[in-house]
């Protein structure tokens, strides 16, 4: 009886396991197809993404693409370019008019065009008033940031200090403060008494660490400590902070 009882087992096909096995085999190879689906689906949504950022049928509703253009503030059109040429031109003759030339310094930056003034100019050491001695300074600038040729610009007041830390009877804690308050009270005096309209101009404060020289000298210590009045070409305003 078992020897006939293991014969019928073994002429019955396949043993148990095996049928379970291939369950499971087949269960796992829709388990990957699955997958395979899905990661292709993402990759069909990544590519209709990027083709609306670069112009093409985009994602948003009614097929609207969304259209954005890359930046780039290093070149501005010949036009643009010419129009700052003039600009620079016009702001040193104004300078060696009216004798600003020992207090204000022009430079040509990628940014725009700088208007810079060492910190002593405006401000007693490790302080933030504008000394009234320089108001004089402070309103003939203002005189050109209102001009046609200026006035639709906008403008941006950075702070810059050496890396000395301030003693201890300071009322600003570190050279972040300090800085910040510089160039902000230089922006409230523009905007409060000189009429620039408040929204075309901001300000920073960058304690020592966009330095111009190194710290390791009294004479490019006193380089660092500035006080920089930029007027932005158009490229960069949405990317000044």
């Amino acid at each position: 009886m078992g020897r006939r009882r293991r014969q019928e087992e073994s002429s019955g096909g396949s043993p148990e396991w095996l049928t379970t096995y291939s369950d499971m085999v087949t269960l796992l190879l829709c388990f990957f197809v699955l997958l395979f689906s899905f990661s292709s689906i993402d990759a069909e949504k990544f590519r209709s993404i990027m083709s609306s950022f670069q112009g093409g049928t985009g994602v948003l509703s009614g097929g609207t693409s969304l259209d954005i253009i890359p930046p780039n503030p290093v070149q501005d059109d010949f036009d643009v370019e010419n129009e700052f040429q003039e600009l620079m031109g016009y702001l040193e003759e104004y300078v060696d008019t009216f004798g600003l030339d020992g207090n204000i310094t022009i430079i040509p930056e990628e940014r725009g065009i700088v208007i810079r003034f060492m910190d002593n100019i405006f401000f007693d050491s490790g302080k933030a008033d504008i000394k009234d001695e320089s108001l004089e300074i402070l309103q003939s600038v203002a005189e050109i940031l209102n001009m046609e040729e200026f006035v639709n610009r906008q403008i941006k007041v950075e702070g810059h200090t050496d890396s000395v830390p301030l003693s201890k009877r300071s009322i600003y804690p570190t050279n972040w403060e300090l800085s910040s308050a510089r160039a902000t009270n230089v922006l409230r005096y523009l905007v409060e008494n000189q009429s620039i309209a408040g929204q075309r101009i901001s300000s920073a404060g960058y304690s020592y660490y966009r330095s111009i020289a190194p710290n390791d000298t009294p004479e490019n210590k006193a380089k660092n400590r500035r006080v920089d009045i930029i007027i932005l070409r158009d490229a960069y305003v949405d990317f000044e902070p």
